[in-house]
């Protein structure tokens, strides 16, 4: 039999423990762990040596002795004491060859990574194991010299035990793909650690004021150690979207820190009106995720009473950010009030409507922040442009377009940057006074887990 005869050379050569064994063999069976496999093939391979031996053939005794030294098998010891060829203790192993005897400690391990998981709220988690680099070479090479090819390696089979264990008294599931808790042990060190993986959520925000950032901007001077310029605050603004949104979350969840995605940003001065602009709130390290979102999101807009208030909001998690980036070129809507420097007619602004519509509008970075953007040439498509005389010098433009334009340069050409604008159609210099998004054209159900 080719698996008994391989077990037992291995045993000849080396102590192994039966979980060790019995690895070299794990994709053969099914419903069986490693250590009762081990134990099998160890009995298998005692009964034969016995067998041999009752035919009067003392070839397999050798085996027996593999088994009692190498396989630490209470049997085979006892069977050769029976026929009184006992081994003296000074020649037997004290641990396995592989792992040192570190499955001993699993049941450990699980307990200390149940009592540091009572701390956080989850419903699914995973292991993962830490193995010194000795161990992992080792087992490589012993498994090149046996040529096994129907083995588990000793880092799966530590987090699949230790993971069933923690399973078994917390009623969690293991979950591969997206484990909210991630159990980190190393086995040799008897270390445990958690890594909690990120809370998401997702929803929209309006900015019904000017003068707000989305995100935390730090002190230029001090960049955020605080200074005279920033009243020691390390600031240059005292709040924003990002820090009205994550007081709350963070406060209810106990996490670290938070991180704040949106599909795109308006500019300080600008607010963002209609449905709100689509963002996805990260949280770092969080100990409650069992969240009441409509009672959170009362909390949010009472935080941010006419300034900020969020809608929609719902589970998420790192997929929804990579399309909410995806997305900042989706379609948005604009609404600019402009003022010219000499007065404007009708049928002049018939005729930004007409050359502005339907076309692609060429822009260099805009002067204001190519400080700190690459400075390259954008195209971005326009696809529908309606302006509004109000007085005089004064107009109303709104325009459908592709996410990415910078429409305050669309209006005044940014010294030749934008390629065609309002003030070069018109040849009468325009400047924008207000600037506000009124859609992002990103569907709900695009946010949402899939």
């Amino acid at each position: 039999m080719e698996i008994l005869d391989i077990a037992s050379g291995m045993l000849e050569k080396y102590p192994l423990c039966d979980n060790c064994l019995g690895r070299q063999f794990a994709l053969l069976g099914h419903g069986v762990e490693n250590d009762d496999r081990g134990r099998a093939i160890k009995l298998v391979l005692t009964l034969r040596a016995h067998s041999s031996e009752l035919s009067g053939n003392n070839e397999d005794l050798e085996s027996l002795k593999s088994l009692a030294l190498n396989g630490f098998f209470s049997p085979a010891k006892e069977l050769l004491d029976q026929l009184g060829l006992s081994i003296p203790s000074k020649h037997v192993p004290t641990e396995c060859f592989l792992c040192s005897d570190a499955f001993k400690g699993k049941t450990d391990l699980a307990a200390r990574a149940i009592q540091l998981l009572e701390e956080f709220e989850y419903s699914n988690f995973l292991v993962g194991t830490e193995l010194p680099a000795k161990v992992v070479e080792r087992e490589d090479e012993f498994r090149a010299e046996f040529e096994v090819r129907h083995g588990e390696n000793m880092r799966n089979e530590f987090g699949r035990l230790v993971g069933k264990e923690i399973a078994k008294e917390t009623g969690k599931v293991v979950e591969f793909k997206r484990p909210e808790m991630v159990v980190l042990v190393n086995p040799f060190e008897k270390n445990v650690s958690l890594q909690p993986n990120p809370l998401f959520v997702s929803g929209r925000y309006r900015k019904t004021v000017r003068n707000i950032p989305q995100s935390k901007w730090f002190c230029s001077s001090c960049h955020g150690k605080g200074c005279e310029k920033c009243g020691w605050t390390g600031k240059m603004y005292k709040e924003s979207v990002q820090e009205i949104i994550e007081g709350p979350f963070l406060k209810a969840t106990e996490g670290l820190n938070a991180s704040f995605h949106a599909s795109g940003r308006e500019d300080i001065d600008a607010r963002m009106l209609g449905t709100g602009r689509p963002f996805v709130i990260e949280i770092t390290r969080p100990r409650k995720r069992f969240l009441d979102l409509e009672q959170l999101q009362k909390e949010v807009n009472a935080a941010g009473k006419g300034k900020v208030r969020v809608s929609n909001l719902r589970p998420a998690d790192k997929t929804v950010v990579r399309r909410l980036k995806k997305g900042e070129s989706t379609q948005k809507e604009y609404r600019v009030l402009i003022e010219f420097e000499n007065e404007i007619t009708d049928r002049a602004l018939h005729k930004v409507e007409k050359e502005l519509a339907d076309i692609v509008i060429k822009q260099r970075t805009p002067l204001r922040v190519v400080h700190r953007r690459a400075d390259i040439t954008r195209e971005k498509y326009i696809y529908e442009v309606d302006v509004k005389k109000l007085s005089l010098k004064k107009a109303e433009m709104k325009i459908r377009c592709q996410g990415g334009l910078y429409v305050k340069e669309l209006v005044t050409g940014d010294e030749g940057r934008t390629i065609p604008n309002v003030s070069a159609i018109l040849k009468n210099k325009a400047k924008p006074l207000k600037l506000d998004v009124l859609k992002v054209a990103m569907e709900n159900q695009e946010l949402t887990e899939k």
